[in-house]
């Protein structure tokens, strides 16, 4: 497709957008706005983006689409200056955020105005930020979730696909409501619960410091989210409040009925709660994109000596194999430690194993 695509927040998210954009519509030009000038400098040196932009004010009426990559609170206060630009009258308007309902409120004007607003939230993303680690495949085989209000016309909806087509992402169609509903069950509040974990098992330590050491491994892993960006987690909590306020008093409840049950002794019931989540949990899909994207995560028994670590990631890097992050389960003199090393996708996981067993006689596994 050819036209103008102006991008507001030139980050992982924004920048990520622009390289996918590039590699399926070449004839393309994309301008970048950011507060930080430095990073649009990058964003043009790398060839993520045509142009510098100057401003909104300057720069939106040149779009042929107009994509939002800020946080949920900037992001609704620059769609309220929009119905006072001159933009053009086919342009789509759309964003990345992780909540939709003040959002969409937001956009009310603009929409009233007759311009095309779609609300998009593409699930992926990295524990690198800025646009230097933009990737243009970061949001293959996740799902891009859009929520067009029910007086958008769907080949609206289906331009806005064709644009955002190089993402390989996986396009579901979700009302305002039910996006914030869903994502708040299965993103929001297990970030609040981690974080809440977190802390209380902070407070834990210091009356029992070994428990500082002891606290790694399997609770490090389920309480992962809990290192997201404190900043961008306090908006998606005010965004969303309403549903995170029924979900928490959901969570509340429960936990006090699983209280009940161990003051009680209820074997039986005790067995259910654990029984019925097990049974749950089992059956959802595995390592497929979600509302918290997954950890490909490999484990590889390594002898304890020095330089080993250097071995294994000096086989990868030379087969071009991109790991997000390594660290050391266990070693102890003369026996085997155990490495785990964590990947984007399962398929550079794959490509790991393979590269590892076949260039060592180290063994992987992963779940």
């Amino acid at each position: 497709m050819k036209g103008t695509v102006v991008i507001v927040g030139l980050g992982l998210i924004g920048g990520s957008i622009a390289l996918a954009i590039k590699a399926k519509h070449p004839e393309a030009h994309i301008i970048g706005i950011d507060v930080s000038y430095h990073s649009l400098e990058v964003g043009k040196s790398l060839g993520v983006i045509d142009e510098i932009g100057e401003s909104i004010l300057i720069d939106g009426p040149k779009a042929d689409l107009l994509i939002f990559c800020c946080p949920v609170k900037e992001t609704e206060q620059l769609l309220t200056r929009l119905p006072g630009l001159r933009l053009k009258k086919n342009v789509i308007v759309t964003d990345t955020g992780s909540t939709k309902g003040t959002i969409m409120e937001a956009s009310t004007a603009l929409r009233e105005s007759g311009i095309t607003f779609i609300g998009g939230h593409p699930m992926a993303g990295s524990h690198k930020s800025g646009v230097r680690a933009a990737k243009e495949l970061l949001f293959e085989n996740a799902y891009y979730l859009l929520t067009p209000t029910k007086d958008v016309a769907e080949d609206k909806v289906a331009e806005l696909k064709t644009w955002l087509s190089g993402t390989n992402a996986k396009f579901l169609v979700l009302s305002p409501n039910e996006h914030d509903e869903i994502t708040g069950m299965l993103s929001h509040l297990p970030h609040i619960v981690a974080a809440a974990l977190v802390n209380q098992t902070q407070s834990f330590t210091e009356e029992h410091p070994a428990a500082f050491r002891l606290a790694a491994g399997g609770f490090r892993d389920i309480t992962r989210v809990a290192s997201s960006d404190p900043r961008m987690w306090t908006d998606i909590s005010i965004s969303n409040q309403k549903t995170l306020t029924k979900q928490l008093t959901i969570w509340r409840d429960s936990m006090n009925q699983a209280l009940r049950m161990l003051e009680s002794e209820d074997a039986n019931s005790i067995y259910a709660f654990f029984d019925g989540a097990k049974e749950f949990r089992d059956s959802l899909p595995v390592h497929q994109g979600g509302a918290i994207p997954s950890f490909y995560d490999l484990f590889v028994d390594v002898p304890d000596y020095p330089g080993v670590i250097s071995e294994v990631t000096r086989y990868l890097g030379e087969e071009e194999i991109s790991l997000t992050n390594i660290k050391i389960l266990e070693t102890r003199e003369d026996i085997f430690g155990v490495l785990q090393i964590t990947f984007q996708t399962d398929e550079d996981r794959d490509r790991a194993k393979r590269c590892i067993e076949t260039r060592s006689n180290y063994t992987c596994h992963y779940e």
